[in-house]
């Protein structure tokens, strides 16, 4: 006799089920995580009440979870869920999570502890596994933490955790579900959020008396210079940007915390310092960090230099101090503005499109104004774009193969393809031989050692719909670190090429230790020690065939790449993942 199948009123029988309700209400398309005994209850609720829909994705590492839901996030501009198993697995996760907090990336954490009723508490292990108050561990690099202590706080808290979530500046919130209120049985009505109530509160505008104070600067300059830094998260901040830079006549300095420009448009003077010492006003549009761009570093002294004109003007439209850190420093050196418009760069910079818009329409001197350092910025554009293609020629045929060679290379065979660079840039060359024409072809550049590969499969997780082809500039040190992550890949057939930035050391550092030697006059041939990645080198493709995924490699000969790379790509557009093993020179 066939059983019959219970309704989703008859199902519900357990209190875990009321998170899965939650969890479906707001929308969530995946969760990823690391399996763990404090939320047995909630796992089993995900599979049988909620049919696994969103799907669990298991990783290795929590590190990796909150990675994957960093790079979806990026790429897709959604939240996905992430479940840490109670203290350790939150633990294990830190870094992922500050990094996707600095990098103001939403994420719904959920974890779990306890039971804090000291009565249900295994021996030992419900005891070193649970803290007071777990959340405390991560409170100074999440939006909000909350730890509701019956079931009745759950719908309530589980919907302001979503609502602080997405409101501007974004960033990840965790809960934390006791044990034993996951496990009890329901007993009454636990009602949830109405259908109709607002899960975000709508974007903050700027003060109009600011935007036409910018606009008024912006016609009055001669050289103005746009600093976008995460406009291009917004669904239109792309368009946006390019709209407000043809109409202002304004060249565009994109910091790359997201794609805010494409880099081929005439207006970019990205990456060129050189057009920086003519600007007289700076625009910080959406922006944290002013210095990287604006200044230069000497690295072995520490000292600072501005490359901007001493008697420029500065402005923004930006949050500025809201969500402002009070323990962590990523907001950066304050850069003293003489405008100030706090609010949403997605309705701000139409609104001072529009400003600039109403300034210029019937003022015959002003349009000619703008037309003439539209022509000289797009001739300054099109002179450094021909250098660096000539650049990227020097040393073409050496073995192991320069960046430049590498980055063409693969440019030549994805250029045709709708393509998406997940993280690493290769130190930006890619910015400066290839075409960002579209929104989504890049969610910006990485944050460091230890999060690239997990972030990059977020990243092809996002497009993995659309069929794109997703490209992972893979650094052979991150990998290392989460090397785990490439069976996430295979088991899920997340497709994406996976090509190893192969110089076989922790590269960023040696150099710093070069610099030293220099400095102090030591021996620079001992900079690698404590560096170098060979002796024994890595076999990055032998490592990705044993976790399933297709690869080939190591190749230091530049033209032994180019087959390789069409190989993995047909391998890539039968919807599962390649690697190719690219050994580089040192830069």
């Amino acid at each position: 006799m066939t059983k019959k199948r219970r309704t989703k009123d008859e199902l519900r029988g357990w209190q875990s089920d009321i998170i899965v309700d939650l969890i479906k209400r707001y929308d969530f398309e995946y969760i990823s995580m690391n399996p763990g005994a404090s939320f047995r209850g909630l796992h089993d609720s995900i599979v049988n009440y909620g049919d696994n829909d969103p799907p669990m994705l298991l990783c290795n590492h929590e590190e990796i979870a909150v990675q994957i839901a960093h790079g979806y996030a990026k790429a897709s501009g959604k939240p996905m869920a992430v479940i840490l198993h109670n203290l350790v697995g939150l633990l294990h996760s830190n870094m992922a999570i500050y990094y996707a907090y600095i990098d103001r990336v939403p994420m719904f954490i959920m974890g779990a502890t306890g039971p804090m009723d000291e009565g249900k508490r295994r021996p030992h292990i419900d005891w070193t596994h649970t803290a007071l108050v777990q959340g405390n561990a991560v409170r100074d690099y999440v939006k909000w933490d909350y730890q509701p202590y019956s079931i009745d706080g759950v719908p309530e808290s589980f919907a302001r955790a979503y609502s602080i979530m997405t409101t501007q500046p974004q960033g990840p919130v965790y809960m934390c579900f006791d044990a034993d209120i996951q496990e009890q049985p329901i007993t009454r009505e636990i009602p949830l959020p109405p259908l109709h109530a607002v899960a975000t509160p709508a974007v903050m505008m700027p003060d109009p008396a600011a935007i036409n104070a910018i606009a008024d600067k912006l016609m009055a300059s001669n050289m103005p210079m746009l600093l976008p830094e995460y406009v291009g998260r917004h669904a239109d901040g792309f368009n946006n940007m390019v709209a407000l830079a043809e109409m202002a006549g304004a060249g565009v300095w994109d910091i790359n915390n997201a794609l805010n420009f494409p880099n081929k448009h005439k207006l970019s003077i990205s990456l060129d310092k050189g057009a920086l010492k003519e600007v007289d006003l700076v625009v910080g549009l959406d922006i944290k960090d002013w210095e990287k761009s604006t200044r230069e570093l000497n690295s072995t002294t520490r000292q600072v230099e501005t490359i901007v004109r001493a008697d420029a003007d500065w402005v923004e439209m930006s949050f500025a101090e809201i969500g402002m850190s009070k323990w962590s420093m990523d907001y950066c050196r304050m850069q003293p503005v003489s405008v100030r418009a706090l609010g949403d760069t997605a309705v701000g910079i139409p609104a001072l499109t529009e400003a600039c818009r109403t300034r210029i329409a019937g003022n015959s001197q002003l349009q000619a104004k703008i037309q003439e350092r539209t022509a000289k910025i797009g001739k300054r554009h099109d002179e450094t774009w021909a250098k660096w293609q000539v650049d990227a020629r020097k040393d073409w045929d050496a073995a192991p193969m320069t960046t430049e060679r590498l980055a063409m290379e693969v440019w030549d065979v994805i250029k045709d393809e709708d393509w998406v660079l997940t993280a690493n840039n290769l130190k930006n060359g890619v910015r400066k031989l290839w075409d960002f024409d579209k929104p989504y072809r890049h969610p910006g550049r990485e944050l460091g050692t230890a999060t690239q590969i997990g972030i990059s499969l977020g990243v092809a997780l996002a497009h993995k719909k659309e069929k794109r082809i997703v490209v992972d500039i893979q650094p052979d040190g991150d990998l290392m670190f989460d090397a785990g992550a490439l069976w996430v890949a295979a088991k899920y057939e997340i497709p994406m090429l996976i090509v190893m930035y192969n110089n076989r050391a922790y590269f960023n550092d040696w150099e710093h230790q070069i610099r030293m030697a220099r400095l102090r006059g030591t021996d620079v041939d001992k900079a690698h020690i404590g560096m170098d990645l060979f002796g024994p080198e890595p076999d990055f493709a032998g490592l990705a065939r044993s976790m399933g995924v297709w690869a080939e490699g190591p190749y230091e000969d530049p033209k032994d790449v180019r087959g390789a790379l069409e190989r993995a790509l047909e391998v890539v557009k039968s919807g599962k993942p390649a690697l190719i093993d690219t050994v580089t020179r040192h830069r």
